[in-house]
C-alpha cells in the first residue's frame, strides 16, 4: 500500500528508478567495487583480489543485506557483508581503508548525476515547448497589468520568452553546478585518509574517475553539505519558475478574464457538484508542489552545521530530502511541459480585456508624443492624469476627453490621438526581443 503521494501519484517512473531503495544499493556496491579496483591499481591489495570483486559483487542483494541490518543494526555495514559474503576469499579486502560515509556519499554523488540528467532533459523539453508559444504569438497583443491593473499592451509571445529565459538560466545554473554537487569521496573516518596511507589522494582520484563524478579536495567524514544545500536550493528555485507561470495561467483562466485555458479532456469532470466548471488542476497542483519543493531548503541548510567531523543528524533529514525534492521536481516539470503545449489562447477574450478601459490604458503613449512634441514630460503626464481620471470616473473613452482639451489638441489632432490609442502601435521592441530569445536559446532546446 503506498504511503507517500510520490509511490503513486506524483512523480515519473524514471526519476522514482533514481532514488529508489534498489538503485541506491547498486549506487553503493558500484562505489565499493570502484574502491577496490583503484586500491588495486596504486598496489594495495591484490588485483585478484579487486578483479573477483567486480566480478561477483553483483550477486550481492538488498534482501540480503536488509536481513543483515536486523541483527547489527547498521546500514553501510550490513551491506559490506552481504557483498563479502559472494565474493569469497577476496570479500575481506570490500570496504578496505573505507568510513560508511565514503560509500554512502559517494553513492548519493552517483544518484544525484543521474537525477541533474534527468532534470536537464524535462528543463530543455519544457524550454523548447515555450520557445515554439513565443513564436507562435510573438505578435498576439494583450493587455498587460501591474499591480493587477491594466496597463499599456505587451504580447503573449513576450510572456512566453520571458519564461523561456528564466528556464534557460536554470539550464546554465544545472551546468555550473553539476561538478560542484556529483562528487565523490574517500578520506577515512575523519578525513585524513590515515588508513591508505600515503596514496590515500591518489587512491580517491582513481576512484572517482572510475566511477566518472567528481572527487572533493578535501572533507571530514562527510561531504560537506552546502553543495547537497546548493542542489535543493536548485530545485526550489526552478520549482518557483514554474509556480509562477501557474499562477499566471490560472490568473489568465479565471471566468472574468478567460485569455488562456488548460486543454480539458471531452471526458473530464472539473466538480463533483458544478458540472460546468473547467479548472486549472494541473497548474494548481505544479503551485502546491512547489511549496514542499523549497520547504526542503531550511532543513538542507541545517544539514550543513554538523558536530565536530560530522554526527548523524543530516542521515534521517536526506533520505527523505532527496527522494521527495528531486521526484516532485522532476514531476511539475514534465507536468508544466503539457500544460504550456497544450495551452488554449482565447484571442476573442484578449481583444475585449485590450479594449476594456476604452483607451485609457495607453494614456504613456499620448503623454510620450506630447512631450516629443514640445509639451514638458511633468505637465504632459499631469495632463494626461488627471484626464484618465475623468475618464474613469466618468465612464468615457480617454480620445473624448482628450479631444476636448485644446492644450492637447495643439500639439495633436484627434487622428494623431486615436492612432496613439492602438493598442497594436505600443509594442516597442517586443517581437524583436522575442526573436532574440528564441534565436539565443533555441541550441538549448530539446
Amino acid at each position: 500500500m503506498a504511503v507517500h503521494p510520490i509511490e503513486e501519484r506524483y512523480g515519473t517512473k524514471e526519476m522514482r528508478a533514481v532514488w529508489s531503495e534498489k538503485n541506491r544499493f547498486a549506487c553503493i556496491v558500484a562505489a565499493e567495487v570502484a574502491l577496490a579496483k583503484a586500491e588495486a591499481y596504486h598496489g594495495m591489495i591484490p588485483a585478484a583480489a579487486a578483479g573477483e570483486i567486480e566480478s561477483t559483487a553483483k550477486n550481492a542483494s538488498l534482501e540480503r543485506a536488509k536481513a543483515i541490518e536486523l541483527e547489527i543494526s547498521h546500514d553501510m555495514m550490513a551491506i559490506v557483508k552481504s557483498i563479502s559474503e559472494v565474493t569469497g576469499e577476496s570479500g575481506r579486502w570490500v570496504h578496505y581503508g573505507a568510513t560508511s560515509n565514503d560509500i554512502l556519499d559517494t553513492a548519493t554523488g552517483l544518484q544525484l548525476g543521474q537525477s541533474l540528467g534527468l532534470i536537464d532533459t524535462k528543463l530543455r523539453k519544457l524550454l523548447a515547448v515555450l520557445l515554439k508559444r513565443a513564436e507562435e504569438n510573438k505578435t498576439l497583443v494583450c493587455i498587460g497589468r501591474t499591480h493587477g491593473q491594466h496597463g499599456v499592451p505587451t504580447t503573449y509571445g513576450l510572456r512566453f520568452a520571458i519564461w523561456a529565459s528564466e528556464v534557460g538560466r536554470h539550464i546554465e545554473r544545472l551546468e555550473q553546478m553539476r561538478p560542484r554537487v556529483v562528487v565523490g569521496q574517500m578520506t577515512g573516518a575523519v578525513g585524513t585518509q590515515a588508513a591508505l596511507g600515503p596514496k590515500g589522494m591518489d587512491v580517491q582520484a582513481t576512484m572517482m574517475a572510475n566511477l566518472g563524478i567528481g572527487s572533493v579536495d578535501v572533507s571530514n567524514q562527510v561531504i560537506a553539505r552546502d553543495r547537497y544545500a546548493e542542489y535543493f536550493m536548485f530545485c526550489a528555485n526552478v520549482a518557483t519558475t514554474l509556480d509562477k507561470i501557474g499562477v499566471e495561467i490560472r490568473s489568465l483562466q479565471r471566468t472574468e478574464i478567460g485569455e488562456v485555458e488548460e486543454a480539458f479532456g471531452k471526458n473530464q469532470v472539473g466538480s463533483s457538484t458544478m458540472p460546468h466548471k473547467r479548472n486549472p488542476i494541473k497548474s494548481e497542483q505544479v503551485c502546491g508542489l512547489a511549496r514542499i519543493i523549497r520547504s526542503a531548503v531550511e532543513p538542507a541548510l541545517q544539514n550543513n552545521t554538523l558536530w565536530d567531523e560530522r554526527d548523524l543528524t543530516n542521515s534521517s533529514c536526506e533520505r527523505v530530502l532527496f527522494p521527495e525534492s528531486s521526484i516532485l521536481t522532476d514531476h511539475c516539470l514534465r507536468l508544466m511541459a503539457v500544460v504550456i503545449d497544450g495551452l488554449v489562447i482565447r484571442k476573442d477574450a484578449i481583444r475585449r480585456n485590450l479594449a476594456f478601459l476604452h483607451g485609457i490604458n495607453m494614456a504613456e503613449s499620448v503623454m510620450i508624443e506630447l512631450t516629443k512634441k514640445g509639451m514638458s514630460r511633468q505637465d504632459s503626464h499631469e495632463k494626461i492624469r488627471v484626464a484618465s481620471m475623468q475618464a474613469f470616473s466618468e465612464g468615457k473613452p480617454l480620445a473624448d476627453i482628450l479631444a476636448q482639451d485644446p492644450d492637447v489638441v495643439r500639439f495633436c489632432s484627434k487622428d494623431e490621438i486615436a492612432a496613439l490609442l492602438t493598442p497594436d502601435a505600443y509594442l516597442g521592441t517586443a517581437v524583436q526581443q522575442v526573436e532574440r530569445v528564441i534565436q539565443k536559446l533555441s541550441p538549448l532546446a530539446a
